[in-house]
C-alpha cells in the first residue's frame, strides 16, 4: 500500500483555526482542540450577534424618539400614527438622527403633523 503524506493539509487546517482563535485567552488561542471549540462557539455567537444588533439599534431609535416626543405632550405610538396619517415616510433611524443632529427640523416636523 502506498504511503499517504498529508501533513501539509492538516497543518493548513489547524493554522486556519488557530488564526481565527487569535486574541482568545489562555489555551483557547494556542491549543488546537480547545481553539476549535471556541472558534465554533465564537462564529455561532457572531451570527446571533448580527441579528441582535439590528434589534438593539431599533430599540435605541425608538427610545430616543419617545424621549424627545414626550416634550411635546405626545407619546411614541401617537407620534408614529400621526406620521403615517400625514404620509411622511421617514423611518425610525432617520427620525433619531434628526433629533440628534437637527433639532429645529424635528420641531418643524412635529408642527407639520399636529
Amino acid at each position: 500500500m502506498v504511503r499517504i503524506k498529508r501533513g501539509n493539509v492538516a497543518r493548513k487546517r489547524r493554522k486556519k483555526v488557530l488564526k481565527l482563535a487569535r486574541g482568545f485567552r489562555g489555551a483557547h488561542s494556542s491549543l488546537f482542540r480547545v481553539a476549535k471549540q471556541q472558534v465554533f462557539k465564537a462564529l455561532r455567537y457572531s451570527y446571533i450577534g448580527r441579528k441582535q444588533k439590528k434589534r438593539n439599534y431599533r430599540r435605541l431609535w425608538i427610545t430616543r424618539i419617545n424621549a424627545d416626543v414626550r416634550k411635546y405632550d405626545m407619546n411614541y405610538s401617537k407620534f408614529i400614527y400621526l406620521l403615517k396619517k400625514s404620509s411622511i415616510g421617514l423611518n425610525r433611524k432617520s427620525l433619531a438622527q434628526l433629533i440628534l443632529l437637527d433639532h429645529l427640523a424635528f420641531e418643524k416636523l412635529i408642527s407639520i403633523i399636529c
